[in-house]
């Protein structure tokens, strides 16, 4: 179950950007997961944004009853550039593991493109899963990099949501569709201000189980929604609120924090 939430959930954060700066600053924001209204843990994102760079850490940890039980825990890091129409990635690697196995996968990138993968253990091969090849492996961003969604200055929050996602994994080849559903106001420490609401839809391409009953189920949902918020000194959004709807109820993760400092490099803050 967890594993499903948390593809879902970094399936959404890619990006289309400007080929201008998109300024500087850091980046605290943390995180609140729920399923059906009851709390599940936690999750943190850290790093920044210096001028034509970023660098993002991600962790988060089951807790209460169901951590117990199973010792969720995830964490990982990319690194790239910015600058051109979207970032560009350069490395990125995530390890996740609960209390019967863990696995972790690693991936260097050039140019869009994926130069080498290691995944540790390997993932079973499976009698329908989708083949990938080269092709699916170009023009790509990974999931914690497409965290990063720059928009235009002109467009602002009305264009933030109108993008195809172009991701991989390591594993499978998604795209996610999102599109605009309007814009509200939410506060929460650190920042109170307008949030661009985005539909999404998930489409496999590659790399999934086709016979799984929950790829069916995710292709065809129609209840997935994000919710991103301005980083202050930038021209970037971040998401602070995503809800899936999954096979057992609703999943909701949605910021408790989110501090930025405007014009503050990411190895200034790391000195600090």
């Amino acid at each position: 179950m967890t594993s499903a939430i948390a593809s879902s959930l970094a399936g959404f954060f890619a990006v289309a950007a400007l080929a201008c700066p998109a300024g500087a600053a850091s980046i605290d924001a943390k995180y609140d997961v729920s399923l059906l209204g009851l709390t599940l843990g936690t999750a943190s994102l850290s790093g920044g944004i210096d001028s034509d760079s970023y660098s993002l850490d991600v962790a988060a940890r089951l807790t209460g009853l169901i951590g117990g039980f199973t010792g969720g825990r995830g964490s990982g890091e990319a690194k790239g550039s910015l600058g051109g129409a979207r970032p560009s990635p350069a490395s990125f690697a995530i390890n996740s593991a609960n209390s019967s196995e863990s696995r972790t996968v690693r991936m260097a990138i050039g140019g869009g493109a994926v130069q080498a993968v290691e995944i540790a253990p390997p993932i079973d091969a499976k009698a329908d899963r989708v083949p990938l090849t080269d092709e699916h492996r170009r023009n790509i961003v990974d999931p914690l990099s497409a965290f990063l969604m720059p928009v235009s200055a002109k467009g602002g929050l009305n264009v933030a949501c109108n993008r195809t996602l172009q991701i991989f994994d390591g594993a499978a080849r998604y795209d996610i569709k999102l599109s605009h559903a309007g814009t509200r106001e939410m506060t929460m420490e650190g920042y109170s201000g307008p949030v661009a609401i985005c539909q999404a839809r998930y489409v496999p391409i590659a790399g999934h189980r086709a016979l799984r009953p929950s790829t069916k189920f995710m292709a065809e949902n129609r209840d997935i929604t994000a919710w991103l918020a301005p980083v202050a000194g930038t021209n970037v959004m971040l998401p602070v609120r995503i809800s899936v709807r999954t096979m057992i109820g609703t999943a909701v993760i949605e910021a408790s924090s989110f501090k930025v400092d405007p014009g503050v490099t990411a190895s200034a803050a790391k000195r600090n």
